[in-house]
């Protein structure tokens, strides 16, 4: 019997480009859905976002029962679970973007805007960079070495060195992966990093933490 994919649909993720990713990396039970007992009810769950924390967590959390439903298929039931980007991001505690916004809380942290010691970096972090793995159990497994596309203004601070999957560069170091236990959030965006992205995808499609 085949897995179900919640790829989740809150109108603030790179839907269609995520979708046909998880697809050429093998998906075959992939569900883009709002619908908590889709939700509640998958073998895994994807979590995209692109745009502003706050709006983001706006939308999530405007979807009646969804939060509730995520929460307990992933962090009660164990489902592997996929945060991408900003759908990392709402992993943390709060974000900062316009204003103290508070996130899922399933990994300790905040979001900040990123500030490079070197005032030539430009911000938004924009195009291809390193992501170096760190030791860490849980989820880490899924990472290898080597080059994603990134697109952000602001980076995952987290509390404990311990979530902290992998980092890259950016005129200091910014944490391009967290993890932890069934869960695993990427800064970067798999699927628009060629074969590096979908060989990640394959890995999480396979993942039974």
């Amino acid at each position: 019997m085949s897995e179900t994919l919640a790829l989740v649909d809150y109108g603030a993720g790179n839907l269609r480009s995520v979708e046909n990713a998880l697809k050429a990396a093998g998906a075959q039970g992939v569900v883009v859905t709002a619908d908590p007992s889709v939700v509640r009810a998958a073998d895994r769950i994807v979590l995209p976002g692109v745009g502003a924390f706050k709006a983001c967590v706006g939308a999530l959390r405007g979807v009646s029962g969804l939060v509730e439903a995520m929460e307990e298929r992933v962090l009660v039931g164990g489902a592997p679970f996929l945060g991408i980007c900003v759908g990392m991001q709402l992993l943390a505690d709060r974000g900062v973007e316009h204003g103290v916004t508070d996130g899922l809380g399933w990994i300790g942290g905040e979001v900040r805007a990123i500030e490079p010691a070197d005032p030539t970096i430009k911000v938004p972090h924009m195009g291809w960079n390193d992501v170096a793995p760190m030791p860490h159990k849980g989820g880490a497994e899924l990472l290898d070495a080597g080059e994603a596309y990134f697109l952000h203004s602001y980076h995952f601070v987290a509390e404990e060195g311990a979530d902290v999957a992998a980092m890259s560069d950016h005129g200091g170091g910014i944490v391009a992966a967290v993890a932890r236990d069934n869960i695993l959030g990427v800064q970067f965006h798999p699927e628009k990093s060629q074969a590096y992205g979908l060989a990640l995808l394959a890995r999480f499609l396979e993942w039974k933490p």
